[in-house]
């Protein structure tokens, strides 16, 4: 999808998702000390404000206007201070030292030849970082395509693993059962998690 057709699907409803901190962020993040963390297609900003309000200092990237502004919105409501940024992960300007915590939830990183947007990620982990990437598992191709998205276009966990090298440690790369009552993708049962530490 480009930024328009983002800005456009936000706009046809006052809420897409759940509104709610994805299972596996909470789950992944219970016994990580709050740092600095990036948060790559952050949409309406749930996890986000999340992430503010147990002490982390974040930064919240989406390439559409309409989802962060709507997240702006959430996050002065509950009192969160987190840093919005209209960007794709491979446009960003990001530190240098990178992050403690990134954190892709359902990203749509497109896949290139040589790899882009698996390296931004991997990159922008700072040395003793986490890198959090979760996704759909079990994903019906056919009607996928049918709807005009093709999975093979975009980045997924195993794409990402393939990149890790000695330099990482995988310490979560497993199938878990997915439980979500609403928003877009509640129909989702099942979603493939990796977490790695950048040595």
């Amino acid at each position: 999808m480009t930024d328009i057709d983002w800005d456009e699907r936000y706009a046809a409803s006052e809420r897409i998702w759940s509104g709610q901190p994805n299972g596996a962020l909470v789950a992944e993040t219970a016994t990580l000390t709050p740092g600095t963390v990036l948060d790559v297609g952050c949409g309406e900003g749930a996890d986000a404000v999340w992430l503010a309000a147990r002490g982390w200092a974040v930064t919240a990237l989406d390439v559409s206007r309409v989802a962060l502004d709507r997240a702006a919105g959430h996050a002065r409501d509950a009192g969160a201070d987190v840093t919005w940024v209209q960007a794709g992960l491979t446009d960003a300007e990001l530190p240098a030292d990178g992050f403690t915590l990134v954190s892709a939830m359902y990203p749509a990183l497109r896949r290139t030849p040589d790899d882009v947007a698996e390296r931004a990620l991997l990159a922008a982990v700072a040395p003793g970082g986490t890198l959090l990437l979760v996704h759909h598992a079990d994903v019906d191709t056919d009607a996928a395509r049918e709807a005009g998205f093709d999975p093979a276009d975009w980045v997924s966990p195993a794409d990402v693993a393939r990149l890790l090298d000695e330099a990482w440690v995988v310490e979560v790369d497993e199938r878990r059962e997915r439980h979500v009552t609403g928003g877009a993708g509640a129909h989702h049962t099942a979603d493939v998690v990796l977490r790695a530490r950048r040595r």
